[in-house]
């Protein structure tokens, strides 16, 4: 019971945030397009009275009177309610189809429209009251800068049409909703699709539940619920993951014996740079008189090897990578870069961190080795391996070469060679 409802709860918080996600989608997309339906019918009714405009102008021309051209264009028209307005530049009014007496008009300057039409050489307004004739008005302005008139004082005029929001303007300026209609219907039949959807996934989710919890009781698994895994992608998916746990259970054994031994390689890298730091710690305490030099020498090598122990810490995790690829067979595909490393100054730094050690147990070192030693890993990081390689055989000799008085270290024909005269390691 407490599967099954948490499936439906699954089933219902991934319905209703992939449905709400859809339905923003579609009120926006339906906003959008409800917009730009209605602009468009503006830029239409805008682009039909531009040409009016241009048509006055022509009228204007051929009379050379603004008043006779006006009225005449108006006659010939027998539009309803059309309005001509001729203005100069500085929004003056020139001629009015409404007006006979102009001068009694305030200068319309500061209207959108003419703002528009001196700026981008036309305008409009889709909706303004007009106080002349107190109507409401679609206004379009259209600007004609080479044309100067007789009565106007300056270069270029504007002329501007309009008509009333008639009933038949109003309804064909409105948008059409038949997209609407087609976005609801849309929306309820991918709303179905994403409901049988939701509920497919919250079945396999009951599913690998029924099986999680009885893995995490510790009950014997049904294969019944094998078989009931739906025949499709997620039920692979399914089958894939139930098949992962049995290996993972049946290789516990092995998981715990790498586990083992990460933690004694991990005890054992660990302890080399803390047996430094310690070293080089102990010194500076047992020689409160030390150079300041020899001092801060010691303090860089405890700051190094620090930085190391730091280094170790963080690479456990690759520790275990190690630990699986040493138990398989060893297997080259030609393809590993492999990078160059020169080894000698690797020597070098760890008889450096070994020094104190070396001279306790009263060691000497003899290296005859060439200037560079260049050796090819695969690994991504070869310093450090290399450095451990050879810090582990020099801790071995100071701790178990018993008697040794000198360690040799020589490289000849490809070999090193590491030896004490003591009883050897």
């Amino acid at each position: 019971m407490d599967t099954t409802l948490r499936s439906k709860s699954f089933q219902k918080n991934l319905f209703l945030s992939i449905g709400s996600i859809f339905l923003l989608f579609a009120a926006c997309f339906s906003f959008y397009q409800y917009q730009r339906e209605k602009d468009y019918k503006v830029d239409i009714l805008h682009s039909r009275l531009q040409m009016f405009n241009y048509e006055v102008m022509q009228s204007i021309n051929d009379t050379t009177k603004v008043e006779l051209a006006v009225d005449d264009y108006i006659q010939s028209m027998n539009i309803k309610g059309l309005r001509i307005t001729v203005l100069d530049t500085r929004g003056q009014v020139l001629q009015d189809s409404y007006q006979s007496d102009v001068t009694s008009l305030e200068n319309h300057l500061e209207r959108p429209e003419i703002q528009m039409a001196l700026s981008q050489g036309n305008g409009f307004d889709k909706r303004r009251h007009s106080e002349s004739t107190k109507e409401t008005y679609f206004y379009s302005a259209t600007l004609f800068k080479d044309t100067k008139l007789p009565n106007s004082p300056t270069q270029g005029i504007i002329i501007r049409s309009a008509i009333p929001y008639s009933a038949e303007l109003t309804e064909s300026l409105k948008a059409d909703n038949t997209y609407i209609y087609f976005t609801i219907a849309l929306t309820l039949s991918l709303g179905v699709v994403l409901y049988l959807n939701t509920r497919r996934i919250s079945r396999h989710i009951r599913y690998l539940r029924e099986f999680a919890v009885k893995a995490e009781q510790g009950e014997e698994l049904d294969h019944e619920l094998e078989r009931r895994l739906p025949d499709d992608e997620l039920g692979e998916i399914s089958h894939t993951i139930i098949t992962l746990y049995w290996k993972l259970r049946h290789s516990e054994e092995d998981k715990e014996r790498f586990k083992r031994q990460l933690t004694q390689n991990a005890a054992h890298e660990l302890k080399t740079p803390n047996a430094s730091i310690h070293g080089f710690l102990e010194s500076i305490l047992d020689n409160p008189d030390m150079p300041q030099e020899k001092r801060q020498h010691f303090l860089e090598r405890c700051f190094a090897q620090s930085e190391r122990m730091s280094k170790l810490l963080s690479d456990m995790s690759q520790l275990a990578q190690l630990e699986d690829t040493a138990s398989e067979p060893a297997r080259s595909d030609g393809n590993t870069e492999r990078k160059q490393t020169d080894v000698v100054p690797i020597i070098h730094n760890v008889i450096e961190d070994t020094l104190l050690q070396l001279q306790e147990k009263g060691l000497q070192v003899e290296l005859d080795l060439p200037k560079t030693i260049c050796l090819s890993s695969p690994l991504a990081e070869p310093e450090e391996s290399f450095y451990s390689l050879f810090r582990n055989l020099f801790d071995n000799s100071i701790a178990y070469a018993t008697n040794a008085t000198k360690i040799m270290l020589s490289y000849h024909q490809r070999e090193f060679t590491f030896a004490d005269n003591g009883v050897g390691v």
